[in-house]
Order: C-alpha cells, then structure tokens, then sequence
C-alpha cells in the first residue's frame, strides 16, 4: 500500500468531479508539506497524508443526500465510507481507525489530540481560503484561532500575506 495507490483510488472514484479531485490533491500537497516540515514520525505522516486524501470522501454523497457539502454532514457519512474504502489496503487496524477518526473529525476544530489533526485542519484551510476567498479578517483571524504549527503558519503568512 502506497499514498499514490490511495490518491489514484480517490481520483478514480471520483468520476472526473474536478473540483473535489484538485481539492484533496491540494489538502494532501500542504498536509504532506507541513508535516515533513514538522518533522512527524513515518506511520504519523503515512496516516496524515491518507486522511488528506479521503477527508472530503463524503462529499458526493452528501451532495447528493441533502444537496450541499455541509462540514458535519461530511463527518457524520465520511467515516463508514472512508473505513470501507480503506478495506482493499494493508494498513495496521490503529493506522485505518485514526484515518477513519480524522476524516470524520476535519471540520471539529475543538478536541484536537494530535498533529497529524492540527497539520489535517491547517491544510483544508489553506486549501478552503484560496478556493472560497476568504477574506483578510478571516485569515488573521484564523492564525489566532487555528493555527499552531509553525510551518502551517508561516504558509498561512506566505501564502496570503498575513502579519503577526
């Protein structure tokens, strides 16, 4: 099992929907930046880029159930989804049931208990900022409230000009 097998599985099940491909592609791009900046352990990083991949696995479906892409609902229909997915590879049953755990956590920003949640939520904002346009007060207010890592930050101040 590799991260390029999963990645080639997402895009695959994904049925040409540009816009969630380039999504996790990108949340995975940053993910695994950040946390070979932080220095996270291999199973760590192998976990945090899997997640990044399958994070918006519920999309689809949520779209198609309650017709938006609504944060909890993502969660709540993402768990079982990415569980089964992750069935047809060999991962270590604590690997598959913490991917599982932060795919149906990436919208919680309260109860973060590791880094490879905090680099996952980083780099969905990252990711979110660009593709919704967030507005200034929104990023600064994000580096307050969100941020902690120092590479997740200093890509935020990069990225989108945001000072201390």
């Amino acid at each position: 099992m590799s991260i390029a097998h999963i990645a080639a599985k997402m895009i695959e099940i994904s049925r040409g929907d540009l816009h969630d491909i380039e999504h996790f592609l990108k949340v995975h791009a940053y993910a695994r930046l950040i946390g070979q900046l932080e220095g996270l352990q291999p199973d760590c990083q192998l976990i945090l880029e899997a997640a990044a991949l399958l994070h918006d696995i519920a999309c689809p479906l949520c779209r198609q159930t309650y017709g938006n892409a609504n944060g909890k609902h993502q969660e709540q229909l993402g768990m079982p989804l990415a569980r089964e997915f992750l069935a047809e590879f060999e991962l270590p049953a604590e690997a598959v049931d913490r991917i599982v755990f932060l795919v149906g956590h990436h919208h919680t920003l309260t109860g973060v208990d590791g880094p490879d949640y905090q680099i996952l939520l980083e780099a969905d904002y990252l990711v979110n900022a660009s593709e919704s346009g967030y507005p200034p007060a929104n990023l600064r207010h994000a580096q307050q409230a969100l941020f902690r890592t120092q590479s997740g930050l200093a890509l935020l101040r990069s990225v989108y000009g945001c000072g201390d």
